[in-house]
């Protein structure tokens, strides 16, 4: 597979990790349709890489059904499918307020993890669709989870849980769609600027970056999308989770 010649669909795509990706991928000439619950800015995204724009909710299936469709009517088909859209919430199982929210817990992993899930197993059925390159090959999915997936800190037991979740059915899900052609993946990014991470005082920006071994900074979201570029091209990557994190290994 080649960028230029991608067709993908992208969670998450109106900031952070998801928009870097689509502004990547478009760079490099492949069509981009961005899935967001954020219209406006999504749909200013979109129309700066040149790209399409669905309103969507991850964790409903008529939303992600619709957006789907909606992809492939206009990029004519489905060739990669990057999950970036996500929530983190910070509050410990047992607090001064009392035990961890349960509602706060099961939003956590219906965006994070359902919410993945239900993007890649329909993204998957267009991806299955495709005629297949000489390797078999058809397409590939690409799941966002961190390195809170295998380091999770305090305060992170929903999150971690979410992102154990896309570690875990990785492997899995590459092994279910070997026999069409289609691809899993997922990265584990560590510390990233993202916007959450951007309105935090500078001071505590520093902090966070010394902890990273090397390079002793915060990851830019550009090296996610360039990772995630990397995936599409090199087709005997698969069922594997990339941490992207400088060596860091939170504590």
């Amino acid at each position: 597979m080649k960028l230029a010649t991608t067709a993908a669909v992208i969670t998450g795509g109106a900031s952070g990790l998801g928009e870097a990706t689509a502004r990547h991928f478009a760079q490099a000439g492949a069509q981009v349709t961005i899935l967001d619950r954020d219209a406006d800015r999504g749909a200013k995204v979109a129309a700066e890489i040149g790209g399409y724009f669905a309103e969507t909710d991850v964790t409903d299936e008529a939303s992600v059904a619709a957006a789907i469709a909606f992809a492939v009517k206009n990029m004519g088909s489905i060739t990669a499918c990057a999950n970036c859209a996500g929530i983190a919430i910070g509050m410990k199982t047992l607090g001064r307020e009392g035990p961890h929210p349960l509602d706060a817990f099961k939003r956590t992993i219906d965006i994070n993890l359902v919410g993945s899930f239900n993007v890649s197993r329909l993204a998957a059925v267009e991806i299955a669709k495709n005629e297949p390159e000489p390797d078999g090959a058809r397409g590939v999915i690409i799941n966002t989870a961190s390195i809170a997936a295998f380091d999770g800190q305090k305060g992170q037991a929903a999150y971690a849980a979410s992102k154990g979740g896309i570690a875990g059915m990785t492997l899995p899900m590459a092994r279910d769609l070997a026999s069409l052609g289609i691809r899993v993946m997922a990265i584990a990014p560590g510390i990233f600027m993202t916007p959450m991470l951007a309105g935090l005082p500078q001071e505590v920006q520093e902090q966070l970056a010394t902890d990273v071994p090397n390079p002793a900074r915060l990851g830019d979201p550009s090296e996610y999308g360039r990772l995630a570029g990397f995936i599409v091209e090199m087709g005997y990557l698969n069922g594997e989770v990339i941490r992207l994190d400088g060596a860091l290994r939170m504590r």
